[in-house]
């Protein structure tokens, strides 16, 4: 794809998400608008050398099917069958438990696409980042270890897939282990 219209394309994906999500707030003291967690996603993907437009149009969009009203034809017919297919792969089923849902991370990390996978690493180091520096505001200390502990069985079955990403989730979990050290973690 020539480099404009891939620029073009990412920048519709960002504004598409943008407005999804506009009305979406993270659970941080300050309600962080949600919008800056998918750009932090595809920044890091960007940051560690990812310069494929699907997965970086992916990690912008990678909540759009599972937090807002979108649908998997419409991210088709605006993006393509492959953005909407890695954003897919990544929609968590809102009708099952969240102990379910969880689960199904875990157990289906590593048959995932490789695109899906990159985004699928970028989006839970995010995550273990802002709860270490940004975390929800009601989450007690072992609410933040089960999620910290979680997303480390997630990533470890993403091992493989991209190691500037995994460094730098391998280093946040140390930084976590280190801040909650009056925790018992598994790892």
């Amino acid at each position: 794809m020539n480099t404009l219209i891939a620029e073009i394309k990412l920048l519709e994906a960002l504004n598409f998400a943008a407005d999804r999500h506009r009305f979406q707030r993270r659970k941080d003291e300050h309600a962080t608008p949600y919008i800056n967690h998918p750009i932090d996603v595809a920044h890091r993907l960007a940051a560690a050398g990812e310069s494929d437009s699907v997965v970086l149009m992916g990690a912008i969009l990678h909540d759009t099917i599972e937090d807002t009203e979108t649908e998997h034809n419409e991210l088709v017919a605006k993006f393509g069958q492959e953005v909407a297919d890695v954003v897919l792969e990544l929609t968590d089923d809102k009708n099952l438990s969240a102990m379910e849902r969880k689960t199904r991370q875990f157990l289906l990390a590593s048959t995932r696409s490789e695109k899906a996978r990159k985004i699928k690493l970028a989006d839970k180091t995010c995550n273990v980042y802002d709860i270490l520096n940004h975390p929800p505001h009601l989450w007690s200390e072992p609410r933040k270890v089960e999620y910290i502990e979680w997303s480390k069985k997630v990533v470890d079955e993403l091992r493989g897939t991209q190691p500037v990403l995994e460094h730098q989730f391998d280093e946040l979990y140390r930084q976590a282990r280190e801040q909650f050290r009056n925790y018992v973690f598994q790892h």
